[in-house]
């Protein structure tokens, strides 16, 4: 099928085959009737050198390029090349798809190449909570919300973490992880909000943080909130952890969202998170929160001025400081161009890229917020095979040096 191969045939982690030594290949000159030799480039460049040039290669071809031969096979395995590839410009994040029916393999997008990969997650199912970040992807199931993993869906490597503190089940939960690029340390923060037992107004909300380093769980903060509820989506930026609340019905349908923002750093303190709400910048049908280069950019579907459940466009919001800034509308021809378009959407996004998703369609719109730039990617090779299948998915950062 046109776009699409498989991954795993790429892996690092195959067993290596004996291969033989090259041979510079040699033409027979028919001026001279002598033999002229052509010198293979590989054999003149150093292995630093051509580490440096394999590192600036697309991460699927650095895979295709460790099956040439046994040496750069060892080259693009070592540390060295891993620290050089590392040092690089950051590869453009890749989208990874989903959908409800029992399907073996997954597919992801590479937007450098345009192309579909057959993919597998190891032994971790995609339909659960979900968050990224420089290259490793949390996970926390949806059942008891208290088995987490973190994975680098590049190397295939995982690791399950110790189950978050309080409330096993929650009503509602939101995840979140942040990387530091440097030190490869990272932060994973889950929301939990719960239900005040006899009363719909009032609703717990705690926030859960954990720390990579001490592999520890703390509560820093929990609270009682008044006509809002928390809900399942937020986002870490330079520090400060931002989630999405939702009206109980008291307000106006213009306040159905409001943002909260909680610096992570003032851990344990006794500050109302009350006090951090932010308003959305319009009636919204669902939001999506996303670090786009230590900035929060808010994907949301635009309601009706009548009907702000019902949704009529999708915009893109920058946040600086309390105030939101309008980067795009999609125009209306994308919108349409999704079939029909339910008030609810998955949509993700790192660095300059943007992806939009209907449930109801395996249909991916890319955005590039650098050139201010709609795209549809390549037709994505899964087939809609009932009218009621879901589709879903996530972007992350293909890397391979992070490590959980």
């Amino acid at each position: 099928m046109d776009g699409e191969s498989s991954w795993i045939n790429h892996c690092l982690d195959e067993t290596v085959r004996e291969f033989g030594e090259f041979d510079s290949f040699s033409e027979l000159n028919n001026e001279s009737n002598t033999e002229a030799t052509a010198v293979s480039v590989d054999l003149i460049l150093p292995d630093d050198l051509l580490e440096r040039i394999l590192a600036y290669l697309p991460i699927a071809s650095i895979f295709r390029a460790g099956s040439v031969c046994k040496r750069w096979h060892e080259i693009v395995s070592s540390n060295r090349f891993l620290w050089n590839f590392s040092h690089v410009l950051t590869q453009k994040p890749w989208y990874f798809m989903f959908t409800s029916c029992d399907e073996s393999t997954s597919y992801a997008y590479d937007p450098t190449l345009r192309k579909w990969y057959g993919f597998e997650l190891p032994d971790i199912k995609p339909d659960c909570f979900i968050a990224s970040s420089c290259g490793l992807v949390g996970f926390m199931d949806n059942d008891s919300r208290s088995e987490l993993y973190v994975c680098n869906p590049i190397t295939k490597r995982f690791r399950k973490l110790v189950e978050p503190p309080g409330l096993k089940f929650s009503d509602y939960s939101a995840l979140a992880i942040s990387v530091d690029r440097i030190s490869h340390v990272y932060t994973i923060t889950v929301v939990k909000s719960k239900q005040v037992p006899g009363n719909f107004f009032q609703w717990d909300i705690a926030i859960h943080i954990y720390d990579s380093e001490t592999r520890m769980w703390t509560t820093p903060l929990t609270e009682v909130f008044g006509g809002w509820r928390g809900g399942d989506e937020s986002v870490i930026c330079d520090g400060v952890l931002y989630f999405l609340i939702y009206s109980t019905g008291n307000g106006a349908p213009e306040n159905r969202h409001g943002l909260i923002a909680y610096n992570l750093s003032s851990r344990f303190s006794h500050s109302l998170l009350n006090r951090s709400f932010i308003p959305v910048p319009c009636p919204l049908t669902c939001g999506r929160l996303m670090n786009l280069k230590g900035k929060l950019v808010m994907v949301g579907g635009i309601g009706k001025q009548d009907r702000a459940d019902i949704i009529k466009g999708i915009g893109i919001w920058l946040l600086n400081g309390k105030e939101w800034q309008e980067i795009a509308r999609m125009p209306h021809k994308y919108f349409q161009g999704f079939g029909e378009f339910d008030d609810v959407f998955a949509s993700s996004g790192t660095d300059d890229l943007i992806y939009i998703q209907s449930y109801g369609a395996p249909a991916l719109l890319v955005f590039d917020m650098n050139q201010k730039q709609w795209r549809w990617s390549l037709k994505c090779p899964v087939t809609k095979r009932f009218p009621l299948q879901l589709f879903s998915g996530f972007c992350f950062e293909p890397r391979l040096e992070i490590a959980p």
